[in-house]
């Protein structure tokens, strides 16, 4: 993982509350500016037990519907952050949108920011949330910020262009209470900055391109997203396992996408059978999932189910490393948080 080049302290450490916690990515992202999680909130017991082990003395209030009896006192919060179920809003589900029970925890979500009244608030969603509900679903959720008092702004982002090898767009709201220009100050992104989706096909700085550096790039054989697609996709290999040859050089292996960011990716690489080159398709590893998200090898390797770290099964893993946020665009939302308390302190 890329580790911040320099840290912008502030005069308090901030303190967030992570809900639809997953396995923590926003913990990962901010735990090297000394923000403070003063709680999760997840269900599905694989995560559960990421966090229990990761995170032993932060608790994990569980149901997000049950944010009532939590006691979390208003104003003991800098930030809110979390990513409500896509389900709802994805292109390739229903759409049931705020209709479905899932897109509700979206209000609830709110229902929870009133209570507790952060200075801040991010929240995350696949980019189906823009046009669901012909657009009146996500026009309903930001209409609900600004009744509660928050400013806001929202853009796009793709992880692609934050260090990781995979493309991955989601929809991030960024809102403070009272003031919607500290938000697009936030959420601004300079031309030829890394992130700047308008430049994304410039050669850029970051864990993928540092990476790779020493190996020579792949070629893609097929791409259910087309030429295109598999282009964006040459120099992408980097972060996966290398392998090293007969010959002592390291050999990347070719990633074939599939059309699918959360796990049934797959790559190609060479492999030798009785002298003779061949090209092997494989599933990603647990590993090179975490890895694709920005997360530290084996973080969701977890005694599970009386059985230790070293036979926890792939099945799980597979499914809490999809469902996350990338690590690095939460980290670079959070410094930009960062930088602007310190500089209005």
């Amino acid at each position: 993982m890329n580790e911040p080049n320099e840290i912008i302290k502030t005069k308090k450490p901030i303190k967030y509350l992570s809900v639809c916690s997953g396995m923590e990515a926003a913990s990962v992202a901010w735990h090297h500016f000394g923000w403070e999680p003063v709680g999760f909130s997840e269900i599905e017991p694989f995560p559960c037990e990421i966090l229990k082990q990761r995170f032993p003395n932060t608790p994990n209030y569980g149901d997000l519907t049950k944010y009532s009896e939590w006691p979390i006192q208003p104003g003991t919060v800098d930030v809110l952050v979390g990513g409500t179920p896509c389900q709802s809003y994805s292109v390739a589900g229903k759409r049931g949108g705020l209709n479905d029970p899932r897109g509700n925890l979206a209000l609830v979500f709110l229902g929870l920011a009133d209570r507790i009244k952060p200075k801040w608030i991010i929240w995350e969603n696949v980019p189906g949330v823009l046009s669901s509900n012909g657009g009146r679903d996500f026009g309903s959720f930001l209409g609900a910020l600004g009744q509660l008092g928050y400013g806001f702004a929202y853009r796009v982002l793709d992880a692609q262009f934050f260090g990781v090898p995979q493309r991955r767009r989601r929809v991030f709201v960024v809102a403070s209470l009272g003031d919607w220009r500290s938000c697009a100050e936030v959420l601004s992104l300079a031309e030829g900055m890394r992130g700047n989706l308008a430049s994304g096909g410039k050669k850029r700085k970051g864990v993928a391109a540092d990476a790779g550096a020493s190996v020579e790039k792949p070629s893609i054989l097929w791409s259910a997203g087309g030429q295109a697609n598999a282009e964006r996709l040459i120099d992408k290999a980097g972060t996966l396992l290398c392998h090293k040859s007969q010959q002592g050089g390291y050999i990347t292996p070719i990633i074939i996408d599939l059309g699918d960011t959360r796990t049934t990716h797959a790559v190609v690489e060479p492999q030798v059978y009785e002298n003779r080159p061949n090209m092997a398709v494989r599933r990603l590893t647990p590993i090179e999932c975490e890895r694709l998200q920005g997360f530290p090898d084996n973080w969701s390797r977890i005694s599970w189910k009386g059985n230790p770290p070293e036979e926890c099964p792939d099945g799980p893993r597979y499914k809490a490393c999809g469902n996350s946020m990338a690590v690095p665009v939460m980290r670079w939302i959070g410094e930009r948080i960062q930088k602007f308390t310190h500089d209005h302190e």
